[in-house]
């Protein structure tokens, strides 16, 4: 996991801060509910907006080890609920693991969430249909912004091959988001599926965007129209897929990032930066590339507009992290004197 992890965050493999218990404080105020809804709201708007990663946000409001823990224990108790009830057998694993999820800070999150991509949804879908090439301008300066934190989190100077391998994925992600589109057609709710379980990965490494992970897919209006439209099958299949993602792809990626770090993150880089391709403001029907067009002021304002908010954030999750370690520092000197 990142090497910098504010208050109540220390990662899904590291022990929890001391902030970790407010957590788990039985009778909450309604201020308190009230504050962990503000927080959900302002994940779910940065999870709309491509570039900008809800796991970035839930590390800077303190909540995302109590995101990442309860829904690994929700989708490990859900699934070992089925398996016990296929196989005839008690469901005491199942029940420890539903104990575990934190519900009194996960239900006021998901709500701020559910609440901020619902409105979100709304007010994105029409400027994406009237300003295409202004949106993938802000767009860009978002991606372009984010690619410092994998880059940064891989630690010290990338060797020779790590270079090679960044430069193959971006390679791999270039040709890949230049494959024209099919003509009027409508994604098939299997592609859909496959999309939202790769799209919920973002949420465990911070810096990486789950929604521009469905815009390289093409996905992305799709989805937002699914959700102005209120398609609840195409929003079934997407949640359904989220929670398979959830539950497989997502321990796989904390595995990868536990034991294969380095190179995780170097091949993340390198997808990050050959996707861009899609974000070229001006292209064609087929997702050709065309030379600058009209619109250029704007074009430019808006993409220096995107680098600054995610500098930015990534400048205020630095300054929680170094908070965090001088707390801990002061902490350990504490034990140590007595």
């Amino acid at each position: 996991m990142p090497e910098q992890t504010p208050p109540e965050q220390s990662g899904p493999t590291q022990g929890a801060s001391p902030v970790v218990s407010v957590h788990h404080a039985p009778d909450r105020t309604w201020g308190e509910r009230l504050g962990l809804v503000v927080r959900g709201a302002l994940i779910g708007a940065a999870e709309v907006v491509p570039g900008v990663s809800g796991g970035t946000i839930a590390l800077i409001v303190g909540v995302y080890e109590t995101i990442i823990r309860s829904a690994g224990h929700l989708v490990r108790g859900v699934v070992g609920g089925v398996a016990d009830l296929l196989r005839r057998r008690g469901g005491a694993r199942s029940a420890h693991h539903l104990r575990q999820v934190r519900w009194g800070a996960l239900i006021p999150i998901l709500l701020g969430m559910f609440t901020a991509v619902i409105v979100g949804a709304s007010l994105l879908e029409p400027l994406l249909e009237e300003y295409p090439v202004q949106s993938r301008a802000l767009f860009a300066g978002l991606i372009v912004a984010s690619l410092v934190v994998p880059a940064r989190m891989v630690g010290g100077r990338w060797r020779g091959s790590e270079v090679l391998v960044g430069l193959a994925a971006a390679a791999l992600a270039f040709f890949l988001t230049g494959i024209p589109p099919a003509a009027d057609q409508e994604p098939t709710l299997p592609v859909v599926a496959l999309a939202a379980a790769f799209a919920v990965c973002a949420l465990v490494l911070p810096g990486v965007s789950g929604s521009f992970l469905l815009l390289t897919f093409g996905l992305y209006e799709p989805t937002l129209a699914a959700v102005n439209d209120r398609d609840l099958v195409y929003l079934g299949v997407f949640v359904l897929g989220a929670i398979v993602g959830l539950g497989a792809f997502v321990t796989g990626l904390q595995w990868l990032l536990e034991h294969r770090h380095r190179i995780t993150l170097v091949v993340m880089t390198g997808l990050m930066a050959g996707s861009l391709r899609a974000l070229w403001p001006w292209q064609g029907d087929d997702r050709e590339l065309l030379a600058p067009g009209g619109a250029l002021p704007s074009v430019l304002v808006l993409f220096v507009v995107g680098l600054v908010v995610v500098l930015g954030l990534v400048w205020a999750e630095g300054r929680v992290a170094r908070r965090h370690e001088t707390r801990a520092a002061h902490v350990a000197d504490v034990l140590d004197v007595d």
